[in-house]
């Protein structure tokens, strides 16, 4: 059935993250509903405009750091393409600041 992506280690904890925040979310929602507020982002967001935003800037961060990541090997001659929990762990970071200061 999931033949056509490649479920490796990475994507999975990716993805069940987000199914994670998503739940966590909703109950933190039901439980104290949210309030409008600006932080550096230019447009004042609640926390579901926050989280929707920083996971598509975490989905971004992953896209472009498998884009350079044969450039990276290339340039600092690694045998290989560096790992992807680097671009997991850098897109969770900007997921909370953004999150946290958006």
């Amino acid at each position: 059935m999931f033949e056509w992506m490649a479920w490796t280690l990475p994507v999975a904890v990716f993805f069940a993250c987000i199914v994670l925040m998503l739940a966590c979310m909703t109950v933190w929602e039901i439980k104290s509903p949210t309030t409008i507020r600006k932080g550096f982002l230019p447009i004042e967001t609640t926390r579901g405009d926050r989280l929707f935003i920083g996971l598509l800037s975490a989905a971004y961060v992953n896209l472009a750091f498998v884009g350079v990541s044969g450039w990276i090997a290339q340039t600092l001659e690694l045998q290989a393409d560096p790992s992807i929990w680097f671009s997991f762990v850098a897109s969770m970071l900007l997921l909370i600041w953004i999150m946290r200061k958006g």
